[in-house]
């Protein structure tokens, strides 16, 4: 996979908080040491000089580094903040993004304390609020509201000696002294604490919060911890046929994640435990063999194509055992995450029996926002992306997604889950 850096990433994390033991409570402050509101856009050449703040920030050993921002570039760094000894090479520390990734780095005189990125990436066009804490526990990154990735690594702006210079928008070295890894795109705050927020205080800080089962699901994502993932569902999910060879939505989410993510993520298993004719009343019955048994972290049900056409199923059935499932994985040991997924429109002049399958996907929309579960409305996405008429090309019979209807099942889940990369072989595939 292309590495998304421009310095060699290092270091291990696990999905945790952090808790400051902070500088001595006497000399911490209730907010912030430096904080820059001003809301610029920045055009990969312009920046924000605030060096003359400079004391206020480098002899902190904790504390925060936050930032608002939104951006579509995938440059390979682009500066939040640089606070940098001007006079030396490589001797800084830098909050920033990297093709559309976060990135912290720690560097003096070209020795790299810290580099790390996230998997996840934020180069939508969004808003985003991003912190990254330090205290003497380890590092912590944090995005709208949620922890996604922590390091055991606690070094700060105090390990950096000749700290003289702080920019928004670029980083200044020796080297480099009209400046480096300029910002393209929106920045709304650039903010520094001599503690560490809170949980609270960041999303109180926060543009947005993010569900804490999306920050948890990023935090597995970000994490070299092996992962279990059950991708479940009816012959959708299972990919029976109708895929005529090419690769089901589970399996590009697969090659996704355990290959392109890099090699710590490639002990992650992938379990595609779809079965055709399955409904939710199916799957109630078969947890155990079909969820359970692969001692997974995540789990993503699909499912409500055959429930529609089943009598016995209506909506109230259907509700009862969304939630009864989405209960029943919450319940399982170590904090497991699902994740549910409406299914895709169908054909409807073929396929009169499903007629009510849009108001199946509005049930389980409602159940995810009611249950705080992360969604991925495949069934909103493809009529939206098609003048709100279904898209039979994209249907092998005029209800199982063919080969290019797959594709853009999983190019819509890799979307949502944040690991889009247009660079990567799976996100830039297209079916001829």
């Amino acid at each position: 996979m292309r590495r998304r850096a421009v310095l060699a990433a290092a270091g291990s994390l696990a999905a945790a908080m952090t808790v400051s033991t902070g500088r001595a409570l006497a000399a911490q402050t209730v907010g912030p040491v430096l904080d820059h509101r001003v809301e610029r856009t920045y055009d990969g050449t312009s920046y924000t000089d605030l060096s003359a703040q400079v004391s206020a920030v480098r002899g902190l050993s904790t504390g925060t580094v936050l930032a608002t921002c939104r951006t579509t570039s995938r440059n390979p760094a682009m500066t939040l903040l640089g606070v940098s000894n001007p006079l030396e090479p490589s001797s800084e520390v830098f909050l920033g993004l990297a093709g559309g990734a976060l990135q912290f780095v720690v560097r003096d005189r070209g020795a790299v304390l810290v580099n790390r990125l996230t998997r996840t990436m934020y180069d939508d066009g969004a808003w985003h609020t991003f912190a990254v804490t330090v205290s003497g526990q380890g590092t912590t990154f944090h995005a709208d509201g949620r922890p996604v990735l922590t390091l055991a690594n606690t070094r700060f702006f105090s390990t950096v000696p000749g700290l003289a210079s702080v920019n928004v928008g670029r980083n200044v070295d020796s080297t480099h002294p009209g400046g480096e890894w300029f910002y393209t795109g929106g920045i709304r705050r650039v903010a520094v604490y001599d503690r560490v927020l809170t949980q609270a205080e960041l999303q109180a800080e926060s543009v947005r919060v993010d569900l804490a089962d999306f920050g948890a699901l990023s935090g597995i994502l970000n994490s070299d911890t092996p992962a279990n993932w059950v991708i479940t569902g009816d012959s959708i999910t299972h990919g029976a046929l109708w895929t005529n060879g090419w690769r089901s939505y589970a399996e590009h989410f697969q090659e996704r994640v355990r290959w392109e993510l890099g090699k710590p993520k490639n002990t992650d298993f992938v379990v595609d435990t779809g079965v055709s004719g399955a409904t939710t009343d199916d799957l109630v019955a078969a947890f155990p063999q079909r969820v359970t048994a692969f001692s997974p972290r995540v789990v993503s049900i699909m499912l409500g194509t055959n429930d529609v056409a089943t009598p016995g199923i209506g909506r109230a059935v259907y509700r009862a055992n969304l939630v009864r499932l989405v209960d029943a994985v919450r319940a399982l040991p170590g904090g497991v995450v699902p994740v549910l997924q409406t299914p895709n429109p169908v054909d409807l002049a073929r396929w009169g029996n499903r007629t009510a399958l849009g108001d199946y996907a509005e049930t389980m929309r409602e159940v995810a926002r009611e249950h705080g579960v992360v969604l991925v409305d495949h069934h909103a996405h493809w009529l939206a992306a098609h003048g709100g008429s279904v898209p039979t090309g994209l249907l092998g019979d005029g209800l199982h997604p063919d080969q290019r209807g797959h594709l853009f099942l999983a190019h819509k889940m890799i979307r949502d889950l944040r690991i889009f990369d247009p660079g990567s072989r799976v996100c830039s595939l297209t079916v001829p």
